[in-house]
């Protein structure tokens, strides 16, 4: 095994051994209570607080657990009907790639779901104690999930790639990577099933409580009184980790295989270590990842509450500026001096200026959505005090700071991709896709940092902690959800450059030369795409509504004798009403997304498709900034009304409002988006020699000929 191959393979192992080091500090939290630590106010604790905890952390992990159990029976019946199809468009290889990357991406959901159940109860015990103790928590399982699944991801890729080399008998470079494409596609059909599955779960469960508990009942939020709290917090798990986590695998899997797929073409095709560029940059950013904790935790030292989102900022700022030297060392020691790309003449600095755009972009996106959905800055406060009029004004306010959203990252996108595109074509796309998800691992650990979180202030209100508990825990929420969002931006992001890059390798598998918006079959394509966003987010909305509905109704049920007669909530079927409508309301959006491109091509021609894919690109990135933004700053608002002392007020009541119009926004449809730009681009990529030979000779359909 040659050197390069080695160092990615090692990078691989140790970004393993890190989580286990990670793992056993996250175990190493033992459950005595800080019986030395003599700040705690423990008058204010229920005395059965500790054992509350643990059955709170036991209940939800079960509720998690079978949800994912449910799911993946669904999704194993998708892949054994679905692999055939692949094997028949585009040969025996892509189906298995297609199934091993399915196997990882619910194996990603998976492992973050199981690090997450493991953690959140411990970060709140470590809270009882200090901010500094649970921030440190949150963190380590947070960092478990993003080294573990960049490194499962990578590894099996390189895997596919040697054995497929080596077992395979493929008449060219470009057939062999077409084949390794499939990876990507599993990736991302299981991820846009996960995403959409658990979204909507949530989101049931998380406006059936709001609406029920805290605006009809005037409950506080994770009041154990209110039967859905349960599963609200098994709906973090299931929607924001483990739905997440299958996207942002699908994010890698999708940049690299088009990065591989257009490099093919090229005059590096034989040059394995060129080859090997992109997987060396993913392999890169776990090392700097590991580098980054180690200086995070000196260089933004957390002893208050707000210190917590200066050091999750510091996380990206410190990890982008250690990949930035990185980038360059890989580029010297895997690429040529002097090669051919796009009929451009490069060397390894013109293969870098790409990457380090997608790098900066993404940190510079990420910041934008910071400032966007942080109740530390002016917008998040603005829609606060328009909420003090009435929840309509907040929601036309929050409206408008999430269309304001998408300036900044479009001019970053749009940036991106003409210079990468002008140095080296399609190929510069791809590595500016692969520069922003180069800081993955540390994406991966903030992102899961919030919902960690939030579980652990839900089981503080509902184990009966101290108030000062739960101001840490909202804390660490508040910031979460910050970093949620900027995760949320780093995968929209990328996913608009991945999906230009697999546009540029359907184009070329296809044999379309030029895209021309006046040729009428492109035209209709482009308006048929630009709606796909907007129907796919109506059925999602959609069923987050009715499950939310059936929520509501089964919440007033129960309350009628919970606050009547103390009876105790029946939280198991709450978790039923939302795991029944997840597994039922996922089908059909994922249904539209797959088949829209296929059916495309086979009734109206490659050209069709072409457009088609250009117009969900172009109206998807704007929907799903906006959505997610949103959201996310109504979010906020209600925690910075709460944080002022505001908690139960009418302007509290419309920022709950405004928060429950924003959860399926920002967790369901918006994120999802995301993956509908790349799962539509990585069919059309894999079906193209299919989409082809269905199209007449000038791109239009067959049947006309």
């Amino acid at each position: 095994m040659d050197a390069i191959t080695l160092s990615i393979v090692g990078s691989t192992i140790v970004g393993f051994l890190y989580s286990v080091v990670q793992w056993r500090a996250v175990a190493a939290v033992k459950f005595h209570g800080h019986p030395t630590a003599t700040h705690i106010n423990r008058g204010d604790s229920a005395p059965d607080a500790l054992d509350k905890m643990q059955e709170l952390g036991g209940i939800i992990k079960v509720g998690a657990d079978a949800f994912l159990y449910s799911e993946y029976k669904w999704l194993a019946g998708f892949v054994i009907i679905f692999a055939p199809v692949v094997c028949s468009a585009a040969g025996l290889f892509a189906s298995v790639a297609f199934i091993v990357g399915c196997f990882t991406s619910t194996f990603s959901g998976w492992i973050g779901m199981k690090i997450a159940t493991f953690t959140n109860y411990r970060c709140t015990h470590e809270c009882w104690c200090n901010v500094t103790k649970g921030y440190a928590v949150a963190l380590q399982g947070g960092s478990v999930m993003g080294m573990t699944l960049v490194g499962m991801g990578l590894l099996n890729l390189v895997l596919l790639i040697l054995i497929f080399s080596h077992i395979g008998e493929f008449e060219s470079q470009e057939e062999l990577y077409e084949a390794i494409a499939g990876y990507g596609l599993g990736g991302s059909s299981i991820a846009l099933f996960g995403r959409v599955g658990g979204g909507i779960y949530t989101k049931a469960a998380d406006v059936g409580a709001d609406l029920s508990g805290k605006l009809e009942n005037s409950l506080d939020e994770d009041d154990p009184r209110n039967p859905a709290c349960i599963a609200d917090n098994v709906g973090d798990n299931v929607g924001d980790i483990a739905g997440m986590g299958a996207d942002l695998f699908g994010s890698f899997a999708e940049s690299t295989c088009a990065a591989l797929v257009v490099a093919s073409a090229s005059e590096i095709k034989d040059n394995w270590n060129a080859m090997m560029f992109p997987l060396l940059l993913s392999a890169s950013g776990i090392i700097s990842g590991i580098i980054t904790l180690l200086i995070c935790n000196v260089a933004y030292p957390v002893s208050k509450n707000a210190d917590v989102e200066k050091a999750l900022k510091g996380v990206l700022l410190i990890s982008t500026t250690l990949e930035t030297p990185f980038i360059f060392g890989c580029a010297v020691w895997a690429l040529p001096s002097e090669f051919t790309m796009s009929g451009s003449q490069s060397t390894p600095l013109t293969a870098c200026i790409p990457v380090w755009l997608g790098l900066w972009s993404g940190l510079i996106v990420g910041y934008t959505t910071e400032y966007f959905t942080s109740h530390t800055y002016t917008p998040v406060r603005n829609i606060a005090d328009m909420q003090s009029t009435s929840a309509a004004t907040g929601i036309i306010f929050g409206l408008a700071v999430g269309y304001n959203s998408c300036i900044v990252p479009t001019l970053c996108l749009g940036t991106t991709v003409l210079v990468a595109h002008s140095l080296l074509g399609m190929y510069g796309i791809a590595l500016g896709a692969l520069g922003m998800l180069s800081t993955l691992t540390m994406g991966l650990t903030i992102d899961a940092f919030g919902p960690i979180s939030d579980n652990a202030g839900g089981i503080a209100e509902m184990s009966g902690l101290s108030v000062e508990v739960r101001r840490i825990t909202d804390a660490l929420d508040a910031a979460g959800n910050t970093t949620a969002a900027i995760g949320k931006g780093f995968a929209i992001g990328s996913a608009a450059l991945v999906s230009l890059a697999l546009f540029g390798a359907y184009t070329v598998r296809a044999g379309i030369h030029n895209v021309d918006v006046l040729d009428p079959w492109t035209f209709t394509g482009l308006l048929l795409g630009g709606m796909i966003p907007f129907a796919f987010s109506a059925m999602t909305m959609t069923s987050v509504s009715w499950a939310a509905h059936d929520m509501v109704e089964e919440c007033r049920r129960q309350f009628a004798e919970i606050l009547t007669n103390n009876a105790q909530p029946d939280y198991q079927r709450c978790i039923t009403i939302s795991t029944e409508a997840s597994l039922k309301e996922m089908i059909a959006p994922g249904l539209l997304v797959m088949l829209s491109p296929l059916v495309a091509g086979i009734l109206f021609g490659k050209n069709c498709t072409a457009g088609l894919l250009t117009g969900a690109l172009i109206s998807g990135v704007q929907m799903a900034i906006s959505m997610s933004n949103t959201g996310g700053a109504w979010d906020n608002a209600k925690k910075f009304i709460e944080a002022t002392g505001q908690k139960g007020s009418e302007q509290h009541k419309n920022a709950v409002t405004g928060d429950t119009v924003g959860d399926p926004m920002k967790d369901t449809s918006g994120p999802s988006i995301n993956i509908v730009m790349k799962l539509s681009a990585i069919i059309s990529l894999v079906f193209g020699g299919f989409i082809a030979r269905q199209s007449a000779p000038d791109g239009g359909p067959l049947w006309l000929h």
